[in-house]
């Protein structure tokens, strides 16, 4: 038996996984300071519940991963302090972000969220690593669909140019 094998908790991480986890964290805890300041910001409803989602599973998130690094010895980014509630007729208008603008800036930070799981999922050789990111990537995959379907219905997606007319196909 090697030392890579048996119960993947027993094994070690590898400098990459520490650095990974650490900063899955980190990301994860800006998340959630960040997602409250814009669900201040949010008017619609459907919008505030897909933020209030996105916070809970960046809080589960930061918690998981601070968990695997304290068992491993290593200590986990700082919290950020808690901001204060306000209410949105408080936000001065030219200061306050739009619903339009803030499903757009969630929906690319998903985005990105999805690519850096499919890496960390990649780089790892412990199994409940590659695991603990498959689920990440997951509960992201399925967020970014709300988003989108909540882009849609309430019209604010700004889809590229669109190919309307396709262009006749030429038999040989």
């Amino acid at each position: 038996m090697g030392i890579l094998s048996g119960n993947p908790k027993d094994e070690p991480l590898h400098y990459g996984e520490i650095y990974d986890l650490w900063q899955a964290s980190m990301v994860a805890k800006g998340c959630i300071s960040s997602y409250r300041a814009l669900q201040y910001h949010a008017g619609d409803k459907d919008l505030k519940d897909i933020i209030g989602d996105l916070i809970d599973q960046a809080e589960l998130e930061a918690s998981e991963c601070d968990d695997i690094l304290l068992h491993n010895g290593v200590a986990p980014s700082p919290k950020l302090p808690a901001r204060p509630e306000v209410k949105l007729e408080d936000i001065p208008v030219g200061a306050r972000f739009t619903d339009q603008e803030i499903s757009a800036m969630i929906a690319a930070d998903n985005a990105a969220g999805l690519v850096a799981c499919s890496q960390i999922m990649g780089k790892s050789i412990r199994e409940d690593i590659a695991a603990l990111f498959g689920k990440y990537h997951l509960a992201k995959a399925a967020a970014g669909a709300k988003i989108l379907r909540t882009a849609k219905k309430k019209g604010w997606l700004i889809p590229p140019p669109l190919q309307v007319k396709r262009p006749d196909l030429v038999e040989a």
